[in-house]
């Protein structure tokens, strides 16, 4: 373990579970204090297509992960689909830690379906967690992160927001995710935009997500059981590699998981950083037009 965050506070949004908790294991590893966010300090119902699932995974659970390999975490609980508690959440980290110098926008509700039969409901709430709460939470954190003269923010994107490939599979005709696709898209031009406005400011914005996919207990039910999936600690190493670097050296990628570690022959180890992992070369199933070095 490096210790190259030291010093530093990291913001994970839905850290509770999954992708988010992996990325606070593996930033804390390297020493951030990390605040962990999720909606409530119990596992909360997740609404989908009218039905609700409370699904596993708790606040207190990912802080306990973390303390027991050594690492340092403190709980935020915050409804991101409540503009006040979204628009305090920033100043929370601030006023717990006394500065912010990571945040990755990683919380995010799913609900495929055919555009034809998807309710406005669920395109609002889809476009309010991958658009709006990233523009907030970035908009509250970069005054922070300017005063200190540095920072760093991540947004995770994924595969689905990079163009299908011609012919179209039965999954692209079927799967429902267009308008999960399109805000994860914009999430990523998103990114590219805010980069050279913060470039100058030595805050760094980058975009990392799944070279495939990875089955969280948040997303397994949206993914087939023949689609390819891949391990999260490749996931949060690179989304590490996000988070160090001045800005003049890295900014401004949309970068993918197991295509970034191998092209740029970056070590992955496991999240509490003690154990090296084996190079994953990107399956020859993954969107051909992912760009192995970011774009």
């Amino acid at each position: 373990m490096s210790q190259i965050l030291a010093g530093k506070t990291a913001l994970v949004t839905g850290s509770s579970r999954g992708i988010g908790r992996a990325i606070a294991q593996r930033l804390a590893a390297e020493g951030a204090t990390v605040a962990v966010t999720a909606r409530a300090y119990t596992p909360s119902p997740s609404l989908r297509s009218g039905h609700a699932e409370a699904l596993p995974g708790t606040i207190e659970e990912t802080l306990a992960l973390i303390e027991e390999a050594g690492g340092k975490a403190f709980g935020l609980a915050a409804d991101l689909e409540d503009s006040a508690a979204r628009d305090r959440l920033v100043d929370a980290v601030v006023d717990r830690a006394g500065r912010i110098d990571i945040v990755v926008n990683n919380a995010g509700f799913a609900d495929y379906s055919v555009v034809e039969d998807m309710s406005l409901e669920t395109f609002d709430r889809t476009v309010e967690h991958y658009l709006r709460t990233p523009f907030v939470l970035t908009k509250a954190a970069v005054p922070h992160m300017r005063r200190q003269g540095a920072g760093w923010i991540v947004n995770i994107g994924s595969v689905t927001g990079v163009a299908p490939v011609r012919p179209y599979r039965d999954y692209n005709k079927t799967a429902g995710d267009v308008i999960y696709a399109s805000c994860k898209a914009a999430l990523h031009r998103f990114t590219q935009g805010v980069a050279a406005e913060l470039l100058d400011a030595n805050i760094a914005v980058n975009c990392v997500g799944p070279s495939t996919a990875v089955r969280t207990p948040g997303a397994a039910s949206l993914i087939p059981d023949s689609f390819p999936t891949e391990p999260v600690e490749y996931l949060a190493e690179t989304v590490l590699a996000m988070c160090h670097l001045p800005a003049e050296q890295r900014t401004g990628l949309v970068a993918f998981s197991l295509h970034y570690p191998w092209s740029q022959h970056l070590p992955v180890h496991s999240l509490d950083g003690v154990t090296a992992l084996p190079p994953l070369e990107p399956p020859a199933t993954a969107n051909p037009n992912i760009v192995s070095a970011g774009i």
